[in-house]
C-alpha cells in the first residue's frame, strides 16, 4: 500500500531524531512519576511534528496526550519512559522512541487517515500504575484500540503478562532493652520473619505460573532494642487478578498468624495491582505480518514463557490492545531489570529494533483505521475474551 510505504519512509527519515531522543532519555533515567526530563523531550518532539500537546494529561504531571487525524475511530500508541534504580534496565527509552517514531510515520499520512491517532505518554509503569490513573481520569476515553511494544530478549507478537496484587504489611510490637529486659518486649521483627517463613511454606500450594516476592523495608533501628515496628512489601502475581488477590489474602492470613504467635499487631494496606494482559490476536497477527515483512518473525509467546506484569494489562481490559516484545539481546545476554540490560537499551541493535517495531506498529494502527473489518474483528474478539 502507498500509505504503508510512506509511513516507513517517514520513520526512516525520522530515525536520527528518534535515536537521539531515546539516547538522551537513557542517559537521564528518572523514577516513576518523576520523568520530567523525558516528558519535556517527548512533548517538544510532538509539538515539532505539528501536534497540539496536552500536558499533565489525566492529572499526572509527567503524562501527556496529543491526537491528530479525521473524524472516526481512534487508535492510541502509548509511550513509557520511567526507569528503575539501576537505570533504564527495562528499556523504556526504546518504548518511548518507538512510539514517537510510529506517530511521526502516521503523521506523514495524516490527510489520508480515516480516523484519529492518539499519542499518549504514560508515566510510572514500574509500580506506579500510571495507565490505571489515566484510564480512571478519562485520558483513553473515546479510544477504540491501543498498542505499545516492549524490548526483551525475544521477539513475540503477544505477551502473557501476569496480574499483580501489591501489599504493605506493618507490624507493631513493644520495644524493650534486648539485654536487660527482653521479656518486657514483643518483637515486630520476629513477627515479620515468621511471616516470610509462612509465605515460603505456602509457595508449594500455589497454582502453576503464580509468583510471590517480598522485601523487608524496615527491620528495626538498633540491634540492642527489641524492634517495636517493622515493615515489608509483598507482590503476588498470577494469571488472573482474581487469583492474585486470593494469594494476597493468604499472605495477610500468614501475617495475622505470625502476629498472634508473637504478641504483636499487624496492619495491611493494598498498594494496588495490575490486571493480566488480554492479547488481542486480531491486532497481534496483523502486527506480526508487518514485522515479518520487515525481516523479523514475531510469533505468539508460548503459554509457559517467563513473564512479568504491566499496567498495559489494565488497558487491555477496557479496549482491544497489544503489547508485543522485541529482541534487543540474545537469550542469556541480559533481560529486563538486569544490570546488563541497561547497555542493551542504548545499543545499535536496540535502536535498529526500535525503528523496525515503530514501522510495524504504525502500519498496524493505520490498518485498524483504514480497514473497518479489522477493527470490528478486534472489538468482537475483545468482547468475547474480556473477563467479567
Amino acid at each position: 500500500m502507498d500509505a504503508h510505504r510512506e509511513i516507513c519512509r517517514a520513520i526512516d527519515n525520522y530515525r536520527d531524531k528518534a535515536v537521539a531522543l531515546s539516547h538522551e532519555i537513557h542517559e537521564h533515567p528518572e523514577l516513576k512519576f518523576q520523568e520530567h526530563f523525558a516528558t519535556g523531550l517527548l512533548t517538544k518532539a510532538a509539538a515539532e511534528l505539528g501536534l497540539e500537546v496536552e500536558r499533565e494529561a489525566g492529572g499526572l504531571k509527567t503524562a501527556f496526550r496529543a491526537e491528530f487525524g479525521a473524524r472516526g475511530p481512534a487508535v492510541a500508541i502509548l509511550a513509557e519512559y520511567d526507569a528503575l534504580p539501576n537505570g533504564h534496565s527495562c528499556g523504556h527509552n526504546l518504548i518511548a522512541g518507538a512510539a514517537l517514531s510510529a506517530v511521526a510515520g502516521l503523521k506523514s499520512v495524516a490527510s489520508q487517515l480515516p480516523g484519529r491517532v492518539v499519542f499518549l505518554g504514560a508515566p510510572a509503569e514500574e509500580g506506579g500504575g500510571g495507565k490505571i490513573i489515566l484510564i480512571e481520569n478519562g485520558a483513553l476515553r473515546g479510544v477504540d484500540a491501543a498498542m505499545m511494544a516492549h524490548p526483551t530478549d525475544a521477539e513475540f507478537c503477544t505477551m502473557p503478562a501476569l496480574a499483580t496484587h501489591h501489599l504493605k504489611l506493618t507490624f507493631h510490637g513493644r520495644g524493650a532493652h534486648a539485654a536487660m529486659a527482653p521479656w518486657n518486649g514483643s518483637s515486630a521483627l520476629a513477627a515479620l520473619i515468621q511471616t516470610f517463613q509462612s509465605v515460603d511454606a505456602m509457595r508449594l500450594h500455589l497454582r502453576d505460573g503464580s509468583r510471590i516476592h517480598g522485601i523487608i523495608t524496615d527491620g528495626g533501628h538498633a540491634v540492642n532494642i527489641i524492634p517495636e515496628r517493622t515493615e515489608c512489601l509483598f507482590l503476588a502475581r498470577a494469571r488472573t487478578s482474581r487469583y492474585a488477590n486470593e494469594i494476597g489474602a493468604r499472605v495477610i492470613r500468614c501475617a495475622e498468624g505470625a502476629a498472634m504467635a508473637t504478641g504483636t499487631r499487624v496492619e495491611h494496606v493494598v498498594e494496588g495491582g495490575y490486571k493480566n494482559l488480554i492479547n488481542n490476536l486480531s491486532m497481534a497477527h496483523r502486527y506480526a505480518a508487518h514485522s515479518e515483512a520487515l525481516g523479523a518473525k514475531s510469533v505468539e509467546a508460548p503459554a509457559d514463557t517467563p513473564t512479568g506484569s504491566t499496567d498495559m494489562g489494565d488497558v487491555s481490559h477496557v479496549m482491544p490492545a497489544i503489547h508485543p516484545s522485541f529482541a534487543i539481546s540474545r537469550h542469556g545476554e541480559g533481560n529486563c531489570h538486569e544490570d546488563a540490560f541497561v547497555a542493551r537499551a542504548d545499543s545499535e541493535r536496540g535502536y535498529n529494533a526500535m525503528i523496525r517495531v515503530a514501522k510495524a506498529m504504525a502500519m498496524t494502527a493505520y490498518d485498524l483505521l483504514a480497514q473497518p473489518e479489522l477493527l470490528a474483528a478486534a472489538k468482537k474478539e475483545f468482547e468475547a475474551r474480556r473477563e467479567s
